[in-house]
């Protein structure tokens, strides 16, 4: 996928775990599909018109891809296919990898070959580069902000539809660690279904009936007297959510040696600090995925 002779090291800040940070790349068979889709999407019925009006189908160009702003690299396997997938002559010249931090002017890549082809594929490659650039780069506001604690950034499942595997990649890229990727990988007891259900010890019973003995439990509770109750008929995973730090700090306490907690609720860079400090595990956090401002990229001729 990568010409790994241009690719030059990621510049992380002091401290940073490289080890931690070494994400492998998704396969193209799995990336192929949402690349495709999304050019003939743009493509429509007649392909691109403006480009093939004003364009001689002979002309060749050379184009960089650079950032405007500083942050996390995300997406260029998916930019590249964008490009490959309109000519496959095209040639793709990366200069940096995912997980880079980039600074504000730095070079991306190269592109040369058909302009036709580029021009494109422009809109598509930038697309997934800039909002998953933004996913990682948000991602890395957390992880950064928590450097010194032990605790964790976890995603969730409010990802956009047809595009979780590449946002939680984006997330590994960004320092962070990845949450359920659905609904089929572990239990989440909420409190809808303890509702259903009739109660906690009804809805972990059942839970633990229906599921095979590698699968985890977590159960989320949003009151000390809940999480008593959890911990004393055992789960592997307490969910704190939306608790004030004084309480998560005391939730942590409780939970100490008898399940791993993770704790949720609006969790920003400048929040982030002071959870970590009561100690939590994990911390999820939606936005990530669901709400991250796009990165600012540019394609220029």
């Amino acid at each position: 996928m990568r010409n790994q002779s241009s690719i030059v090291p990621a510049v992380y800040p002091q401290g940073h775990d490289e080890k931690r940070a070494a994400v492998p790349p998704l396969p193209r068979i799995m990336l192929e599909p949402l690349v495709r889709g999304a050019l003939l999407e743009d493509l429509g019925r007649a392909g691109d018109l403006t480009t093939d009006s004003i364009v001689p189908a002979a002309a060749r160009t050379q184009a960089r891809l650079a950032a405007r702003q500083p942050g996390v690299l995300a997406g260029l396997d998916l930019a590249r296919l964008a490009f490959q997938l309109m000519d496959a002559d095209i040639e793709f010249d990366a200069r940096l990898e995912d997980g880079a931090r980039m600074r504000q002017g730095e070079e991306i890549a190269v592109i040369r070959g058909s302009a036709r082809a580029i021009l494109s594929a422009e809109r598509t490659a930038l697309n997934f580069l800039t909002h998953l650039s933004g996913v990682a780069t948000g991602t890395a506001s957390i992880a950064d902000s928590i450097r010194e604690f032990h605790t964790r950034v976890t995603c969730t499942r409010k990802t956009l539809p047809g595009l979780r595997s590449v946002q939680k990649y984006a997330v590994r890229l960004g320092g962070g660690s990845n949450h359920r990727f659905g609904l089929d990988d572990a239990v989440l007891i909420k409190d809808n279904h303890i509702v259903i259900a009739g109660g906690v010890r009804a809805a972990l019973e059942r839970a633990r009936a229906g599921v095979g003995h590698l699968v985890k439990i977590e159960l989320e509770v949003d009151t000390l007297a809940q999480l008593e109750e959890a911990l004393a008929l055992g789960v592997d995973v307490v969910l704190l959510d939306n608790m004030p730090v004084d309480m998560l700090r005391q939730a942590v306490g409780m939970a100490k040696g008898r399940a791993i907690t993770e704790a949720s609720g609006r969790i920003t860079p400048e929040t982030a600090p002071a959870v970590a400090a009561t100690g939590v595990d994990l911390m999820a956090i939606g936005w990530l995925t669901h709400s991250a401002r796009v990165l600012d990229i540019g394609l220029d001729t």
